[in-house]
């Protein structure tokens, strides 16, 4: 145990803990987005189960690191580009994320709003909801555990860095749930968000590397504009 209470691990804990919560980021969006389509009563019960498949996964994953690091091997090639079958999960999810994310703003603007859930046969629509969860969960830890992989080498400094992530994101997906829903432009820029991940996703599937700084900072620049333009409209009100 006093082999883990050193000032190199406890640094490396902190900052793979903050990474996981910053990479977690869509995650959270894209759970509170689906959810969000279903009765107010299951809600919660739907984030919880999004968010534990979520551990799950990235644990199986840290527990099989060997079988992972395989997914980086090359299948084949494309003229100079060596493709893994990380590759390819990155590809495919990228193209689910952009499906998803365009057919919600195309139900949004075009509908007024997104399917309600009483709209639905409920149960069929919660058991899709989470099988959507657990795809995108699958392609979200890929980048999850490559992160963890490349910060440490101890595998329980991982684990616990990987669920103080999943605590903090349980704890905020409620809240930015909520807001999403409150605010349909806000909806709407969480959307062109995910399509901005997928496309990030499908470049780094193809091999093609973006900085994931640009991709935040633009988010976030976006957000705070949006965040004075929702100041704006309470003021005029």
């Amino acid at each position: 145990m006093e082999a883990y209470l050193t000032l190199d691990v406890l640094l490396a804990f902190m900052t793979l803990s903050f990474l996981e919560v910053v990479l977690g980021i869509d995650n959270i969006i894209f759970i509170s987005i689906l959810t969000n389509k279903l009765p107010e009563a299951i809600r919660a019960k739907a984030r919880k189960l999004g968010i534990g498949l979520a551990l799950v996964f990235r644990v199986l994953m840290l527990l099989g690191i060997t079988w992972l690091m395989t997914w980086t091997n090359t299948l084949f090639s494309i003229g100079d580009h060596a493709v893994s079958g990380k590759d390819l999960v990155l590809f495919a999810g990228g193209l689910f994320l952009l499906h998803k994310a365009t057919v919600e703003i195309y139900e949004i603007v075009e509908k007024g709003h997104s399917e309600a859930g009483h709209h639905m046969k409920v149960k069929k629509h919660f058991i899709s909801i989470i099988i959507q969860i657990g795809l995108l969960d699958i392609v979200f830890s890929f980048d999850s555990i490559l992160t963890a992989i490349g910060m440490t080498d101890e595998l329980p400094v991982m684990i616990a860095a990987i669920v103080v992530a999943m605590i903090v994101m349980l704890k905020f997906s409620g809240p930015v749930s909520k807001i999403i829903e409150k605010h349909p432009s806000l909806q709407l820029l969480a959307l062109a968000f995910l399509i901005l991940i997928g496309f990030m996703l499908i470049l780094d599937g193809a091999g093609i590397e973006v900085p994931k700084s640009y991709i935040y900072a633009a988010v976030g620049f976006s957000l705070f504009v949006e965040m004075l333009n929702l100041r704006g409209k309470k003021n005029k009100i």
